[in-house]
């Protein structure tokens, strides 16, 4: 009699135990990822990974997608070129972010406005390069041939023709050495972290630096974790800290955008943008590019200030934020997506 009395007092305590913790998680309804990862789906989504403190927490694949299919990045691809350029500095094959790019592009030494376009500028979007169609990157040759509309600093203008005329500035500096582009970055930044590319397209036998990657989403996360670490990979230092972060620097044109990544620096709308619309203009008619709102206004002054964004079109997102030791990543295919509102979600601010 008192061994059953003993058991059922134990599997009461264990009951109540459970339901403690079970009051103490939120539930699927309140859980904010669910939230976010709702919203993701609902707006086409296809992935959504959340890495915090070391660890994913949240992993899904919506709308037919799964963790082994690669997705094109489209300008998400951009930020691995500022990754490029801290590596090149830290190899000393570039000086500093504040080189002039003509110090090897040299038919741009006659060009009164090119001749004085430094790496930072260039890869800020402020050089006042013309910028080109977007979603139609020129050859990294055309590129270094397009003209100057802007005098260097003063205007931002979002477009791949810049991220080209890096191709084409890397690939004579590594000319000597006998390493082409592509290996360059597989060398410095995917093979020490293990990151493997599924695709990527080509312009005249040269990496399209703009919006030619296909990764899965778990591939884009080991990036995106290099950055949160400061540049680590297993404690191992891969790229120099202090040069990551110049990349999450503004400019004075655009506080929102840094060096290829988007910023929520300032929602005062006082960036001096020149709205390449492209392709888009047809569809958007009198509405403002995504990129002219992010610039104007960031993601929202109730977000982190320190949040930065490798972003592609359709709404590709790769997340970095430190003061939530975070990355987050979304792929999707083109549907209505409102950064701010997702942000919102996810970090339990709705």
């Amino acid at each position: 009699m008192r061994r059953v009395l003993v058991v059922a007092l134990l599997s009461l305590l264990s009951l109540t135990a459970c339901g403690v913790a079970a009051q103490s998680r939120p539930s699927k309804a309140d859980s904010p990822y669910r939230k976010a990862a709702d919203y993701s789906s609902d707006a086409r989504g296809l992935s959504l990974i959340v890495y915090k403190d070391g660890k994913v927490i949240f992993e899904e694949y919506h709308n037919g997608h799964s963790a082994d299919s690669p997705h094109l990045l489209a300008s998400g691809t951009k930020s691995f070129v500022g990754v490029m350029l801290a590596a090149a500095i830290e190899d000393g094959l570039i000086k500093s972010f504040d080189e002039r790019v003509s110090e090897v592009l040299t038919e741009w030494r006659s060009d009164p406005r090119k001749s004085r376009m430094t790496y930072r500028e260039l890869l800020t979007l402020t050089g006042g390069l013309d910028s080109g169609p977007i979603g139609r990157p020129p050859s990294y040759t055309e590129a270094a041939g397009f003209g100057s509309k802007f005098e260097p600093g003063t205007t931002f203008e979002y477009g791949p023709v810049p991220f080209q005329v890096f191709g084409e500035a890397l690939r004579r500096k590594l000319e000597p050495k006998k390493e082409g582009v592509m290996a360059y970055m597989e060398r410095r930044i995917f093979d020490p972290i293990g990151l493997k590319y599924a695709r990527w397209t080509m312009q005249a036998g040269q990496p399209n630096l703009p919006s030619g990657a296909y990764l899965t989403a778990g591939e884009w996360l080991k990036f995106g974790r290099l950055l949160l670490d400061g540049g680590k990979w297993n404690g191992k230092q891969i790229i120099k800290k202090s040069l990551l972060d110049e990349l999450t620097k503004g400019s004075k044109a655009n506080p929102n955008y840094g060096i290829t990544f988007w910023l929520n620096r300032s929602g005062d709308s006082n960036a001096n943008v020149a709205e390449n619309r492209g392709r888009l203009g047809r569809l958007l008619g009198d509405r403002e590019a995504n990129t002219t709102a992010i610039s104007k206004r960031g993601f929202g002054d109730d977000l982190p200030r320190d949040i930065y964004v490798a972003a592609g079109a359709g709404n590709q997102r790769l997340y970095i934020i430190p003061s939530e030791k975070m990355v987050v990543v979304r792929q999707a295919r083109q549907g209505r997506f409102d950064d701010g509102e997702f942000l919102q979600l996810l970090l339990g601010k709705k």
